[in-house]
């Protein structure tokens, strides 16, 4: 794809992604930024046009997402991290009883091979799931689509809960206070170059962890105050939400059918199991079942956590829970592609 094209499929489906994000605050969906832009570009795609996105456009979101997260450390939160060991060993646990579930209902009831079964049940972690399965005979392509319908249910499902259910507020929380407009600069400048170094080293949610680095290190020091302005967040959200909506582009009806009742029945399996261990681990701890949830909950990391900024839980929070899901993805997949991935 040359670069003219993906510049003008990109342009395009921020166009569509920001006429859902108006339409999503016009009816007050929950966190509209973020879903109001994923269902008018997944529409779009499945409708047959043709969408994309250029990196750069994504890691420049990334980095204002991260940035925004660590301006809402509070006090409060030095105390809660108290309590993060045990919420960060029950997410092991999550994990591990959603996939179990998962690649065996995909066994059972949706015939798969082992293989794909195993790939497609893996709670995250898509593109170390794809790269690990290209040689072992799965079918990546069902793998990759079935993955894509989780994230995108996730992206709709998790703040529909958390807000109707009465767990969180609705909408996206709005600031009084913000960050001079040199600061801005000056930690969008630094968080990229930190960004770049992540990546380097293959570091997950690389430009989201170093936004939330610089973030957290100037405004616990002093140096800044403030929040990221709101005409550089919501953007950020509406491209993330577009992102997540490209994923449908070409995917043809026959697929879509293939997988979509698939991809559903690992949602639930996922959303099941995050919503339980949250309540159980609520019994126990001092931490709201919203934030849990989240938490908790098998989407994406910039997604989960720029949907606790939206919700107004603490993404500092949520962002380590998702991290720490991804490390532990990326060892417990590999022994179960090896160990259950035999028919």
């Amino acid at each position: 794809m040359t670069d003219f094209a993906l510049w003008r499929k990109t342009i395009l489906s921020l166009f569509i992604g920001s006429v859902g994000a108006v339409l999503a605050f016009a009816i007050q969906l929950p966190a509209p930024a973020l879903t109001g832009p994923s269902i008018a570009v997944t529409l779009a795609g499945l409708l047959g046009v043709k969408l994309a996105f250029e990196p750069r456009v994504r890691d420049i979101s990334f980095l204002v997402i991260g940035l925004s997260m660590g301006t809402s450390v509070t006090p409060e939160v030095y105390q809660s991290a108290k309590q993060w060991p045990f919420s960060l060993a029950t997410i092991v646990i999550t994990v591990t009883a959603a996939f179990f579930l998962s690649q065996w209902v995909l066994k059972k009831y949706w015939k798969y091979d082992a293989k794909t079964a195993v790939l497609g049940a893996s709670p995250g972690h898509l593109s170390f799931v794809i790269g690990l399965g290209m040689d072992t005979g799965a079918d990546i392509r069902l793998v990759s689509i079935v993955q894509s319908i989780r994230v995108l249910a996730l992206t709709l499902v998790v703040p529909m809960v958390v807000v109707w259910s009465g767990l969180a507020a609705n909408g996206f929380s709005r600031p009084t206070s913000f960050m001079a407009l040199s600061w801005v600069a000056a930690s969008l400048a630094v968080a990229a170059l930190l960004g770049l170094g992540f990546k380097k080293f293959k570091v997950p949610a690389a430009f989201v962890l170093s936004g939330m680095f610089i973030s957290l290190t100037s405004h616990l020091t002093g140096i800044v105050s403030g929040h990221m302005p709101e005409w550089l967040t919501l953007p950020a959200l509406t491209i993330l939400g577009s992102m997540i909506g490209t994923r449908f582009s070409g995917v043809s009806y026959v697929e879509l059918k293939k997988a979509f009742s698939a991809g559903m029945a690992i949602t639930f399996v996922g959303m099941f199991a995050a919503v339980l261990f949250a309540f159980l681990l609520s019994l126990f701890v001092d931490l709201p079942i919203a934030q849990l949830v989240v938490a908790f909950a098998p989407g994406g990391v910039e997604v989960m956590a720029a949907m606790a900024f939206a919700l107004d839980l603490d993404p500092t929070f949520v962002a380590t829970h998702h991290i720490a899901r991804l490390f532990y993805l990326s060892f417990f997949v590999p022994l179960a592609l090896m160990w259950w991935g035999k028919d």
